[in-house]
């Protein structure tokens, strides 16, 4: 997706990795079992993260044939520095194709020093991402601007469309032809039991974003006895992976847009747009209209400023931001604040050349996608109907999926009555990873809570500012205990000067930095 006390039977406990396994459907059978080595822990300090050490991990490329070829992926940690230690606590942050080296040091220092210290908080890069060996790249250039407009108006535009994905998948079949049978989540989730065992550790403990709240479920699928903790935030719908998920993701980011929209309407005597959101809404689309035929500063185009919009659907700090941009081109004609935004927000940096390919090749490989692209293109137009905003940009950041070269497999069921509760956080106006979502995977993982962000957007929420949510974030991984709660959302940025840019310390900025977008 364009894209988070302990009581258990002892019957549980003494289920075996085999038999949960089993429990799984389709391609998921139980795999032979790999000897994980132990690890070398050394010092990788940053400024900002001192303790911070780096290691590597060697697991299986196939896990089938453990004694096959190997792959690696590269560790953070931040150790423990309490007397008594609650044993490992992974994070990631979604994507897929995101990579969690970083986001160790980030959740090490945003909880309370003293939840933090009970914890190993380990980062990885799972793997085909980032330092992680071999890394994917399927290929430079394939998001350079300007692109074909998204919406395929003109028969020549989605030819181009479709030349560009098809070419795109075709080269990562021919640069990794041999490694991407074996990249997807389960492969990932049977990393993560090498990891746990390598670390030494009875049961670990999760904190995943995103994309990392399914990779986090499909994990305590299939080891649910190896889990202690698990804080699931802006929780994934394990039932629509991926496509149906994706059209769902559509739906809500046009909503999302649309609050945007109403915000720069509430502050019209800032922007100068008017005070209807409705009319403020037919200008944004009369501003890319014009950058059909005109992009700006020979860069931005209909699909780029659909890129360099989509980021305000993830986090509404990057508002006041993006409505600079709006009023400036819209009012004046000025073209250098929409190209600021997009170099900001939409433009791909080389390393998004990594984490795409790896994103396609888990997403690709996960479940089932349409080969008909007719039933892509029935299903694109019927959403664009009620969703304009960015069903056909997000079409063809998948549509690779329509012509990929491995087998399909089938997704897991992630239903699961033997774990330890887990937390499940999620914001109501969440885009990404729409309510609807969390609701589903707290029905299917008994005896979880859900802790609710009233009126939240962002996606993303916890550890990102908001007061009560980290207090009950921090409140669970400390004692386990888990209820159903919720809490407001922060209140909405307010405009600032166009030469004050948002600091990366306010707000949700430092962790939607690491977050990234459609992930």
């Amino acid at each position: 997706m364009r894209l988070d006390p302990l009581k258990k039977s002892a019957a549980a406990v003494l289920l075996s990795t085999a038999a949960v396994a089993t429990a799984l459907v389709g391609p998921v059978a139980a795999a032979p079992r790999a000897e994980a080595a132990g690890l070398a822990w050394t010092a990788c300090a940053t400024t900002r993260y001192p303790s911070l050490q780096c290691a590597t991990l060697s697991v299986p490329l196939d896990h089938a044939q453990p004694a096959g070829r190997k792959i690696s992926l590269a560790l953070t940690r931040v150790p423990h520095t309490a007397a008594k230690s609650q044993g490992p606590l992974l994070v990631n942050p979604g994507g897929p194709g995101g990579s969690g080296r970083t986001l160790a040091g980030f959740i090490a220092s945003a909880l309370p020093k003293d939840v933090a210290a009970q914890y190993d908080v380990i980062g990885f890069d799972p793997r085909g991402v980032g330092r992680s060996q071999p890394a994917l790249d399927c290929g430079a250039g394939h998001f350079a601007p300007v692109r074909p407009d998204s919406v395929p108006y003109r028969v020549e535009d989605e030819q181009a469309n479709l030349d560009r994905v098809r070419a795109f998948a075709k080269s990562c079949a021919d640069k990794h032809t041999d490694v991407l049978p074996h990249i997807g989540t389960v492969s990932a989730a049977r990393d993560i039991e090498l990891l746990r065992e390598a670390l030494g550790a009875p049961r670990i403990s999760y904190f995943g974003y995103s994309y990392g709240t399914y990779l986090g479920a499909v994990y305590a699928k299939l080891h649910p006895e190896r889990v202690h903790r698990l804080v699931l935030d802006s929780v994934v719908d394990p039932s629509g992976v991926w496509y149906q998920d994706n059209l769902a993701q559509d739906v809500a980011f046009d909503a999302r847009h649309k609050a945007f929209l109403a915000w720069v309407a509430r502050y019209d005597a800032k922007y100068g747009l008017g005070t209807d959101p409705a009319k403020v809404e037919k200008r944004w689309y009369a501003m890319r209209d014009a950058l059909r035929t005109a992009p700006a500063g020979g860069k931005v185009g209909p699909s780029e400023l659909e890129d360099t919009y989509l980021p305000g659907g993830y986090y509404n700090g990057y508002w006041p931001t993006l409505a600079e941009a709006f009023a400036a081109h819209a009012l004046r004609g000025e073209t250098a604040p929409l190209v600021a935004a997009y170099e900001r927000f939409g433009a791909v940096d080389p390393a998004a050349g990594n984490s795409y390919s790896v994103y396609s090749a888990v997403q690709c490989r996960d479940s089932a996608w349409p080969k008909d692209w007719n039933v892509w293109r029935r299903d694109m137009w019927a959403t664009h109907a009620k969703a304009p905003f960015m069903t056909w940009n997000n079409a063809w950041y998948n549509a690779p999926c329509a012509f990929w070269p491995t087998e399909q497999l089938q997704a897991p069921d992630v239903t699961n009555t033997e774990l330890p509760p887990a937390l499940l956080v999620q914001a109501t106006e969440d885009a990404a990873t729409p309510f609807a979502g969390a609701v589903t995977m707290k029905e299917k993982l008994a005896g979880s809570a859900l802790l609710v962000e009233e009126g939240g957007g962002n996606h993303g929420v916890a550890l990102s500012g908001n007061k009560c949510l980290d207090e009950k974030v921090a409140a669970y991984l400390g004692t386990g205990r888990a209820a159903d709660a919720s809490c407001p959302a922060q209140p909405a940025p307010e405009p600032v000067p166009a030469t004050r840019a948002v600091p990366a310390s306010a707000g949700g900025a430092a962790l939607h930095g690491l977050l990234g977008f459609r992930g």
